[in-house]
């Protein structure tokens, strides 16, 4: 199968590009030109799935100021909210990424379909109760946003970039369960010669600046695909809520967010590449330092964040345990060193951690002297990479790994 090794998303980016260069793909302009008006492939397999409804809501759960931040379709989770929770992330506190609303999608007539010269025997749907009779499998995994930290680049850095303004709340751990990509793909078809899989979501088209770009999608190397990846109906052990993909939604482990398309609706399968506007026009690494097709955003970097609020107070001279949690797209984290305004100290991991998700971590402090103090932690993942004090600036505000200096005021 054409393009086997393809499970690292920056060799899938650079192998794209070469084809680009040599007239075996669409060019950059050549598929923004394309996607201007809506999708590339609205017109592959005929009408839109069913099962959206016409009425959405930006966000449908509960948005309690305690525990988010909205910005517009987005919520943040605060990360005090996360204080005294356990390893998951509860649903009820789990972070919303909506490029448009949340959709309303009737389970009933709901159906996934596959097509495109990738399969043998021409399109394929598939029911929910479909997918419910097919082998199951359960993985723990983070989603985060390939824009968290984002804020940090004015805050800290005095940098402008473009986007919501995310601290570090746009990351949630979850148990999920579903069917692998790969078991769908072959009982569709999947042809030997298959590249590319373009998932879709069913929310309704993203238009900004006048311009409709069609339904979120982004493609996935046929070799990711039959990797790893969930079709997933399950969340901590419920059916997925509607602001995170019922009914069905992909878990992408390991590369950014938008990979993992919510409230699926649709795969291309492909004999040739794919692109979208979410691996050309966004999510790419644009600015100096960058080549002028950008570099694609691709594993999250190693972040690590308190469990407190921003400005929190502590009573002088009291004894505290400072707890947070650090995570890495590349695997488990190594260690985690913490300052205090003393140097740093090495912290202690509190609990597992999955390959996939985040680690737990404490360390005691006794506050000093009233007046502002900054807390700062700083992990190393398991291939060795380290928060550094700087991150290189993009324009987009994308994957910040500094160390985030947290105010905090001892009164």
């Amino acid at each position: 199968m054409t393009g086997t090794g393809l499970t690292d998303e920056a060799t899938y980016d650079r192998t794209r590009i070469e084809q680009w260069r040599a007239g075996k793909a669409l060019s950059r302009r050549g598929m923004l030109r394309l996607t201007a008006g809506g999708s590339l492939a609205l017109t592959a397999f005929g009408a839109l799935p069913s099962g959206t409804a016409s009425a959405a809501t930006p966000i449908v759960k509960p948005l309690p100021p305690e525990i988010f931040e909205v910005y517009g379709t987005n919520a943040e989770t605060r990360w005090e909210a996360m204080s005294g929770q356990g390893y998951l992330t509860p649903v009820e506190r789990f972070f919303v990424r909506n490029h448009t609303a949340t959709p309303t999608i009737d389970v009933g007539t709901w159906r996934l379909k596959l097509f495109g010269t990738g399969l043998s025997g021409g399109p394929v749907e598939f029911s929910y109760r479909d997918l419910l009779r097919l082998p199951s499998e359960s993985i723990t995994a983070a989603i985060e946003c390939a824009g968290n930290g984002r804020s940090y680049f004015t805050s800290q850095q005095g940098q402008s970039v473009s986007g919501t303004a995310w601290k570090l709340g746009a990351i949630g751990v979850a148990r999920w369960r579903g069917v692998r990509l790969s078991t769908v793909l072959v009982k569709a078809g999947l042809t030997r010669h298959a590249v590319d899989v373009l998932p879709e979501g069913l929310d309704a088209d993203y238009v900004t600046g006048g311009v409709n770009l069609g339904k979120v999608r982004r493609p996935l190397p046929v070799a990711k695909a039959l990797q790893d990846v969930l079709l997933a109906y399950e969340m901590n052990g419920r059916p997925l809520p509607p602001d995170h993909g019922y009914p069905v939604r992909l878990v992408v482990p390991s590369w950014a967010g938008i990979s993992s398309i919510k409230w699926l609706g649709r795969i291309e399968v492909s004999e040739t590449p794919l692109v979208s506007p979410w691996n050309t026009q966004y999510y790419r690494l644009l600015g100096p330092g960058y080549p002028a097709e950008g570099t694609l955003v691709t594993r999250q970097v190693v972040k690590s964040a308190f469990e407190l609020p921003w400005n929190a107070e502590f009573a002088a001279g009291g004894r505290q345990v400072l707890r947070g949690r650090s995570w890495s797209g590349n695997g488990r984290i190594r260690r985690v060193d913490v300052d205090t305004g003393n140097g740093w100290r090495q912290a202690k991991f509190v609990g597992a951690a999955a390959d996939r998700g985040w680690q737990r971590w404490e360390i005691p402090w006794r506050a000093g002297v009233p007046g502002a103090h900054t807390l700062r932690a700083r992990a190393t993942d398991i291939t060795g990479a380290t928060q550094p004090e700087v991150t290189p600036h993009n324009t987009q505000g994308y994957l910040f790994d500094a160390v985030v200096r947290h105010p905090v005021r001892v009164v």
